[in-house]
């Protein structure tokens, strides 16, 4: 009988989730039957959109019930395979959650390659987030040569892959970040050609002098205060892909202040906007096989580059995810739960 430590949802965080929302627990797997795979989970990927998994709010996904283990990707190990596509060794990407081991159908995961790429990168910028950058951009942004695309959460895994995309495309990348290390890194690192702090008193007047021709795409990952300041800089006809919305996951009210919502409509109007919201697996039966083709290909070529924060241990997986919330981490943030044998 094999043991598995996992962490399962305590409670729903009202506000800022806390690691009394969270339980740490052992329990004991059945073992695997036909067409399943028993699975040691090495790295587990720790990304925004499960704050609203902790949420009973309607949303696109089921939240995760109280007592239930959290959700997650994950690069495993295959223990035992009672599927003969699959070896004992094999590393694969599954959904196992916030776990040491699971029992998972075969049909459900996809054997990785690690001399492709590091393991981790399947977790981030040839995973899910990569996709979703790869994705939203290219189908909802459509970014032309010439055009400027403005990308906030820019340091981010989804962000840093869209501003360096739109590059590859011939577009001009703007990000937007937190902090000067951030901020640096964005021109230095990943090849934007414009970078500006959020957080510095003057952001909105050093975003009118970063995009003089005014901006074709805005890739929303943020909203709040950004997307303000966004809004009136935007041309005619700029596409807005919305992929996520951070500023506004640990809210518990509604924003004070004015109604904002008549004067955004309008300039959706008024500019003949497209705002259209996705989730990157409406686009997995079209676009995952070239996305996996065009990343890897760019990786290996340095035409596209990213950062990873690495977090040892699964016991502290819930204070990292309340860190990704308030921005403190640096790159795409994965919890090494195992080492890779």
């Amino acid at each position: 009988m094999v043991q598995s430590t996992q962490i399962v949802l305590a409670s729903r965080p009202e506000g800022a989730p806390t690691g009394a929302n969270f339980r740490l627990e052992t329990v004991n797997l059945a073992e695997p039957r036909d067409g399943e795979l028993l699975l040691r989970i090495v790295y587990l990927s720790l990304d925004p959109y499960m704050r609203g998994r902790m949420s009973a709010a309607e949303s696109y996904a089921q939240p995760v019930e109280i007592d239930e283990v959290m959700v997650g990707g994950t690069v495993a190990q295959v223990v035992e395979s009672r599927d003969s596509r699959f070896s004992t060794g094999d590393f694969v990407l599954s959904y196992s959650g916030w776990r040491t081991h699971a029992v998972a159908a075969a049909d459900e995961v996809r054997r990785l390659d690690p001399s492709t790429a590091p393991l981790s990168a399947y977790l981030g910028v040839l995973g899910m987030p990569g996709f979703t950058a790869y994705s939203g951009l290219l189908r909802i942004g459509d970014p032309k040569p010439g055009e400027t695309v403005v990308v906030a959460a820019a340091t981010g895994p989804v962000g840093s892959a869209v501003g360096q995309i739109a590059r590859l495309k011939g577009a001009r990348a703007v990000g937007i970040a937190g902090g000067p290390e951030k901020v640096a890194a964005l021109t230095d690192e990943f090849g934007f050609d414009a970078a500006i702090d959020h957080r510095a008193p003057d952001f909105d007047e050093q975003l009118r002098d970063a995009v003089p021709g005014g901006i074709d795409v805005y890739f929303e990952n943020v909203g709040g205060p950004v997307a303000a300041a966004v809004l009136p800089l935007l041309n005619l006809y700029a596409r807005i892909p919305v992929c996520g919305l951070v500023a506004q996951y640990n809210a518990t009210s509604a924003p004070s202040g004015i109604d904002r919502l008549p004067g955004f409509m309008n300039r959706v109007l008024v500019k003949s906007l497209t705002v259209r919201g996705f989730i990157q697996s409406e686009f997995v039966p079209t676009m995952y096989r070239d996305f996996l083709t065009d990343m890897s290909g760019w990786i290996r070529d340095g035409a596209v580059r990213y950062r990873e924060d690495v977090v040892d241990g699964l016991e502290n997986a819930p204070t990292a995810f309340a860190g990704l919330l308030e921005g403190r981490n640096f790159g795409k943030l994965v919890v090494r739960v195992a080492e890779e044998s």
